[in-house]
């Protein structure tokens, strides 16, 4: 029963001591406000082009942190369902996911996860490790395997800064497959439909070590050579002033930069590619 068929008051289970996690609240008294539930009986699947998915995601770590970013296109099919789509969101002031897949479902995973972790920090007074974070978002998409299995996937890419990890390692990148399985990634990594291409340019860009800067424009090539060759990933759209998503992550917490920047960066490398279609050569 909610609160306001008690007439405002609070249920008996908000006064009962019992888990930190508010997914596994939200199981135990109210699974129908979860986004994992199902949507179709167990012999329905979704069909592909009736709705919208995210694509290409993206991570690297640099010399102060970790970067993350994302292009802004959704697609239903062969369509263009939102040109401007954001994809990479904070979990918490040291903690960003991105998402390719499903983007109702992933928005309400994103949301959901927001919350868990503030919860436990709530009820825990301490905020959860980041190995921590990583294995709460795993347990989250394991819930969502029956829907991924009808056909409504989603694949995050979390990112995080770890100040108990050694000096130089502390953006760390953590990847996930449909079934909740959980991997750490060194250095860099993409996830959606145009991943490959992205891994491939970032396997050409990526240095250790690298300036804001440079990985920003590292990240900019790499989902511009995944809008090149995959039609479900956005490059950046002059026309419209719609830029990718770059945000980091630093001991100073989540930053997003700002539109400004990411503009000038994007107009750059759309510059460099007039003289150099593929883009640029490995550094040395």
């Amino acid at each position: 029963m909610t609160a306001s068929e008690q007439g405002g008051r609070l249920g008996e289970e908000f006064f009962t001591p019992g888990t930190s996690s508010f997914t596994e609240f939200l199981t135990a008294h109210r699974p129908d406000l979860l986004p994992t539930r199902k949507p179709f009986p167990d012999h329905v699947r979704a069909a592909p082009d009736r709705f919208p998915h995210g694509t290409t995601v993206l991570a690297l770590a640099y010399r102060d942190g970790v970067l993350i970013a994302g292009d802004r296109r959704a697609t239903m099919g062969n369509l263009i369902a939102q040109r401007d789509l954001e994809k990479v969101h904070p979990a918490d002031d040291h903690t960003a996911v991105a998402f390719a897949g499903t983007v109702g479902l992933a928005l309400d995973m994103v949301k959901l996860y927001q919350v868990e972790l503030t919860h436990f920090e709530k009820i825990e007074g301490i905020p959860m490790t980041l190995n921590a974070k990583a294995r709460r978002l795993a347990g989250m998409i394991r819930q969502n395997l029956g829907q991924a299995m009808q056909g409504l996937a989603v694949v995050p890419l979390l990112t995080g800064y770890d100040d108990a990890a050694p000096e130089g390692e502390r953006g760390r990148i953590f990847s996930f497959d449909v079934a909740g399985g959980l991997y750490e990634k060194q250095d860099f990594h993409a996830e959606g439909s145009g991943s490959p291409y992205a891994r491939g340019a970032l396997k050409k860009l990526f240095r250790r070590g690298m300036s804001r800067r440079d990985a920003a424009l590292a990240a900019l090539q790499a989902l511009y050579d995944a809008a090149d060759d995959d039609s479900a990933t956005g490059g950046p759209d002059i026309g419209r002033r719609i830029f990718p998503i770059v945000s980091v992550i630093t001991e100073d917490g989540f930053e997003r930069l700002a539109e400004p920047e990411t503009e000038e960066l994007s107009r750059e490398m759309v510059e460099q590619r007039r003289s150099r279609p593929d883009g640029p050569n490995a550094t040395p």
